[in-house]
């Protein structure tokens, strides 16, 4: 099976306020909370970027110019865009607001940027193309988690197609949850863009797909960072380096002086 980059494009969503993690996000942008020394999305693009992936669409809105300034570096120019929302639109919203985008030729890779994920990515895509199930426009990443009442949990026949899926349940019916990562046909694009009532990916998209989702397990690290619980439990792992973790520029320099890093060492 050989990886094909150039059949992918993918929309990193970096838009929320990030409320639950306040007053951290008073300062700073979630996408930009540090994990080791570099912004969470720096993780993520860096692991676009090694695998060749080199049409990247990112909105921002809670502190825009804070992850304007970063997303403008050089290191990303040519192949990363961004869109900024003046009210947010919601997850479907935004998608269907940059459906310009989207080329019908190309699959697309649909990520919640805000979680700690140490997965395999280039699995989880060559799944997509070549494993999932024919009837499936849309593979979901999920994985097991230790707080599923904090999680979407998902219940999946013996095929791994998603029979069942509940947002934050009160009483979770499994610990199998939604790591807000999908392989994406156009087909989902196509139906999102037609919806204009469709605001919410979660609870109006995966609903209307419920039976026709593939699923792909992460059995590495992944952390939702919306909570200090879930911050300091990233911060704790053993740290990657990104692509560009040599790179000393001026957004560096200023980013390593922030005070962002001393307010989260202080945490108990």
């Amino acid at each position: 099976m050989v990886f094909e980059p150039d059949k992918w494009q993918a929309f990193l969503l970096c838009a929320g306020v990030g409320n639950r993690l306040k007053p951290y996000t008073d300062d700073l942008p979630k996408p930009l909370m540090p994990i080791g020394n570099f912004p969470i999305l720096e993780y993520w693009l860096s692991k676009l970027n090694l695998i060749g992936i080199n049409k990247v669409l990112v909105n921002v809105h809670h502190h825009r110019d804070q992850l304007v300034s970063f997303l403008k570096r050089d290191c990303f120019i040519d192949w990363l865009s961004f869109s900024i929302e003046e009210k947010l639109l919601g997850t479907a919203g935004a998608i269907r607001e940059n459906v310009s985008f989207f080329d019908p030729n190309k699959s697309t890779l649909l990520v919640h940027a805000d979680n700690w994920s140490d997965c395999d990515l280039k699995s989880f895509l060559e799944f997509h193309k070549e494993k999932r199930s024919q009837y499936s426009p849309m593979t979901m990443m999920v994985f097991n988690t230790e707080k599923p009442k904090d999680c979407g949990i998902v219940k999946i026949c013996n095929q791994g197609i998603v029979q069942h899926f509940e947002e934050k349940s009160d009483k979770p019916s499994s610990t199998l949850a939604n790591a807000a990562v999908y392989g994406l046909e156009h087909e989902v694009i196509k139906w999102i863009a037609g919806k204009s009532n469709v605001i919410d990916f979660s609870t109006q998209v995966i609903p209307n797909y419920t039976g026709r989702i593939s699923t792909w397990l992460n059995e590495h690290t992944h952390i939702d960072i919306g909570s200090v619980e879930g911050l300091k439990k990233a911060r704790c792992q053993k740290q990657q380096l990104t692509r560009w973790h040599k790179l000393n520029d001026r957004w560096r320099q200023k980013y390593k002086l922030h005070s962002i890093h001393s307010k989260l060492n202080a945490l108990p």
